[in-house]
């Protein structure tokens, strides 16, 4: 077994590996019916619906190729010139209580053994960047927080997630289009909203345009935001609801803990643009500032950590 870093031309191996895990491939009709069909038959957004980026060559060529200009880590696992497992990390330069770290995303691998191989890689990478610390979050699988926990990784952040209704609020605010997404403008920055994994791995998959040549995506509204409220300076992602045109998915970072006037005006901001409903994931001290309205729902995102000796 070699591991090495990722080219462009693992595409295709890297895709299958996603691929094989789904069980059945299937298609909403105008009817609303759902029906099974074969991989073949579906779109690039159909398939795109089952899991993301790796679920074509198409899409995965343009993420992996973001990875390699910077973006991330990606390594596989090789045999007999066989690619059979495939590792995503990125680095963070957070503010505490997580710090500078490398966060393991995706983690595909036929067995244990593979996976602490991938994940030795991720020890190494993490190293040679400064980076003392490797988290990972079961919002993506349980695969990476299990190879954590073989190494005495722990649990250390719970999130879940809310709703809140959008409402005309009282309070001064300013919120423009972010002009520009570069990852430099979160350094140093935690994510106290919309958190599942880290900040840089919701950066690179929602913040950036990566994929907006798709219509289907782009007919969904999309807000990149820079927002300022009572002196806290947020960046915001919103992201429309494909079955829910009148909920958003909220994402911030900030260098700050979550305030209520941020809350507030991100609020009525979202009730100018014609949204009920703002749903995000929080921590349990950045949740108390959304109110005693916020319900709360069933998910939950458990994220571990492994410090670096």
């Amino acid at each position: 077994m070699q591991i090495r870093p990722a080219i462009l031309d693992d595409t295709r191996a890297i895709s299958a590996l996603f691929r094989n895990r789904i069980a059945t491939w299937q298609r909403l009709c105008e009817d609303g019916r759902v029906e099974d069909v074969d991989y073949e038959a579906l779109s690039v957004y159909e398939r795109w619906l089952h899991g993301g980026a790796w679920m074509t060559v198409e899409t995965g060529a343009v993420f992996l190729n973001n990875l390699l200009l910077g973006a991330g880590v990606p390594m596989v696992a090789e045999h007999g010139g066989q690619v059979f497992g495939y590792v995503e990390a990125f680095p963070n330069q957070e503010a505490d209580p997580f710090g500078p770290h490398l966060h393991v995303g995706y983690l595909v691998a036929p067995d244990a053994e593979t996976e602490d191989a991938l994940l030795d890689a991720m020890v190494m990478a993490a190293r040679a960047r400064k980076l003392f610390k490797l988290t990972a979050s079961t919002a993506l699988g349980e695969e990476a927080t299990a190879a954590l926990s073989r190494r005495e990784g722990e649990p250390v952040f719970t999130l879940q997630r809310y709703a809140l209704t959008a409402r005309t609020g009282q309070g001064f605010y300013r919120a423009v289009e972010l002009p520009h997404t570069d990852s430099a403008a979160i350094n140093g920055w935690a994510m106290p909203a919309g958190r599942d994994t880290s900040p840089r791995y919701a950066w690179e998959t929602q913040v950036e345009r990566l994929f907006d040549t798709m219509p289907e995506l782009a007919q969904r509204r999309a807000h990149r935001l820079r927002l300022s409220a009572s002196g806290q300076e947020v960046i915001v992602y919103c992201r429309q609801q494909m079955f829910a045109p009148r909920t958003v998915d909220i994402s911030m970072w900030s260098p700050k803990s979550l305030q209520p006037q941020t809350v507030t005006a991100l609020s009525d901001w979202a009730h100018r643009e014609g949204y009920r409903t703002l749903r995000l994931m929080a921590g349990e001290l950045d949740a108390r500032a959304l109110g005693p309205d916020a319900e709360l729902d069933p998910m939950t995102v458990t994220i571990s950590a492994l410090a670096l000796k």
